[in-house]
């Protein structure tokens, strides 16, 4: 276990309280704590709502995200998230959430990232005249214990150019008298009468976003303290999966990997490690060439 964060200090850029479930995450695994720098305004390299949109992928944005708050705290070591939602990677008609977080060490050049998909999610929206139509829709979100954005569903015309801060989204929306009035204002704004009602996706207005934060902190807090078997640095975890396992019937790789490849972010030194239970082969029907 890697030992040289211990009561050394982290800079979390964010905005939007996800220091309440990193902090502990960090401090319970590395002994590391963790400052939330005041005044830095993480919206700027991108917004659900599509004010600002993020240049980048994700990576690259939480990694400038994560600098961001190392200049400001003038600390060597930093952390910052991101994350994205739309159709599952793996599962054809279903939503999940993909959260990656990144830690740097300026001092060793280390960037360590670790992400997870999070299936369960609070992620969905509507497109209403008034807010008597949302009954079926609320519960579905879990309102209000979940906010909700609200903007006028059209606003296409060259006009709006002109004036967007006119079609600015409504954020934090967590009281149905709220809701029935932003509906009520974006209708009206909308070039066809309605409203388009999403939850909100920033990290301190979704519960259920919150959450999968926090197991995405406590698993990227057990990489860091995972140390290279050969050069003995932080980091060293999961990259992608081994080859998958041979078919029973014609031997070629299957869609089941055999297990997973560690790599080292500093030597790049990498392993196999086999996943349990160790199966030799692969039946027939997870064979692209037996069951194509």
């Amino acid at each position: 276990m890697f030992e040289g964060y211990r009561g050394e200090t982290a800079a979390l850029a964010t905005m939007h309280g996800k220091e309440t479930v990193i902090a502990p995450a960090m401090l319970a695994h590395l002994g590391l704590n963790v400052m939330t720098p005041a005044g830095i305004d993480t919206d700027a390299l991108g917004t659900f709502t599509g004010e600002i949109l993020r240049v980048g992928t994700m990576r690259d944005v939480a990694i400038r995200k994560a600098r961001i708050g190392m200049r400001a705290s003038g600390l060597r070591l930093g952390i910052a998230s991101e994350g994205s939602f739309g159709p599952h990677p793996q599962i054809p008609f279903f939503r999940a959430g993909l959260e990656l977080m990144v830690f740097v060490d300026d001092e060793r050049h280390l960037i360590i990232t670790e992400a997870l998909i999070a299936e369960e999610i609070s992620h969905d929206e509507a497109v209403v005249v008034s807010a008597s139509e949302l009954e079926p829709f609320l519960p579905r979100v879990s309102f209000p214990n979940h906010a909700l954005v609200v903007a006028p569903n059209l606003t296409a015309s060259p006009w709006w150019k002109l004036h967007p801060e006119r079609a600015r989204s409504r954020k934090g929306i967590v009281s149905y008298d709220e809701l029935v009035d932003a509906v009520d204002r974006a209708g009206r704004i909308s070039e066809d009468g309605r409203a388009r009602i999403t939850t909100d996706l920033r990290a301190h207005m979704n519960p259920t976003r919150m959450r999968a934060i926090a197991r995405l902190a406590s698993l990227l807090a057990v990489r860091i303290a995972t140390e290279c078997p050969q050069c003995h640095a932080p980091g060293f975890g999961r990259v992608r999966p081994a080859l998958g396992l041979p078919c029973r019937d014609c031997g070629e790789e299957s869609t089941i990997p055999s297990g997973d490849i560690l790599r080292c972010v500093a030597c790049e030194h990498e392993r196999e490690q086999r996943r349990l239970p160790i199966c030799e082969f692969a039946e027939p029907g997870e064979c692209p060439r037996c069951n194509p």
